[in-house]
């Protein structure tokens, strides 16, 4: 079995947390960024459980500072081995907001965190990426503006959109190097973020995700996808 190395964003709990769990069952090697790594308790214990195979390490994706320190760390814990596979799945999502109410610090937020970041990380971790590797953001049919039937979460609306035009631009300046570059919609998903309610489990999402992400050609990089591989309009 080829070991690769994968390196996930928002790795202590949801979809993050069931992307290192199923890297981690086909063998790879995984890097696990999240914000707390002393307070991720089942990182920890996976860690424990897969001596050398897993590392945790601090990211605070809305920090770029932080990226440049996860990006020196990266070649120490790889062993100057290149990243296979960058899934930038970190996010934040500010439910209940309403029209007229929408606070300027939420939006700012989430531009930081899923458009500014993802987009400014990947550039950071560009140097340690392997010749034709991909790099898959996790984004959201919520983020498309042709989809868009209703007012709802407009600042994590409005960040995912702006997430979408960085794979796109990413693509395209990553393509010399045969790295593909694609947005993801998980689907609803029952985690933090999506609720109890939802339709799909992290461990269905994941393992779509992967599936899709097998097989993609460099002729798919900058496009938008569900997660049962389905193309998503912008």
């Amino acid at each position: 079995m080829d070991r690769h190395h994968c390196l996930v964003t928002g790795a202590n709990r949801g979809l993050g947390l069931e992307f290192v769990r199923q890297l981690l069952a086909r063998g790879d090697h995984v890097i696990a960024a999240c914000r707390q790594p002393g307070k991720a308790t089942t990182l920890n214990l996976l860690a424990g459980e897969h001596p050398g195979r897993l590392q945790v390490l601090p990211l605070d994706l809305a920090d770029p500072r932080s990226h440049a320190a996860l990006a020196a760390e990266v070649p120490l814990v790889t062993d100057e081995e290149p990243l296979d596979l960058l899934i930038n799945n970190a996010g934040v999502l500010r439910g209940g907001e309403r029209f007229g109410q929408v606070r300027p610090s939420d939006l700012d937020a989430s531009f930081h965190t899923n458009a500014a970041g993802p987009f400014l990380l990947t550039q950071a971790l560009a140097p340690q990426l392997a010749e034709g590797a991909t790099v898959a953001n996790i984004s959201s049919e919520v983020g498309s503006i042709a989809l868009r039937q209703e007012f709802r979460t407009p600042s994590y609306a409005m960040g995912k959109a702006a997430q979408n035009m960085a794979t796109s631009l990413l693509a395209q300046a990553l393509a010399p190097r045969g790295i593909k570059v694609v947005a993801l919609h998980p689907g609803w998903v029952r985690t933090d973020m999506g609720g109890a309610q939802a339709a799909l489990s992290a461990q269905e999402s994941v393992a779509g995700l992967l599936r899709v992400l097998h097989p993609l050609t460099l002729d798919q990089s900058g496009e938008f996808f569900d997660w049962q591989g389905q193309p998503l309009p912008w």
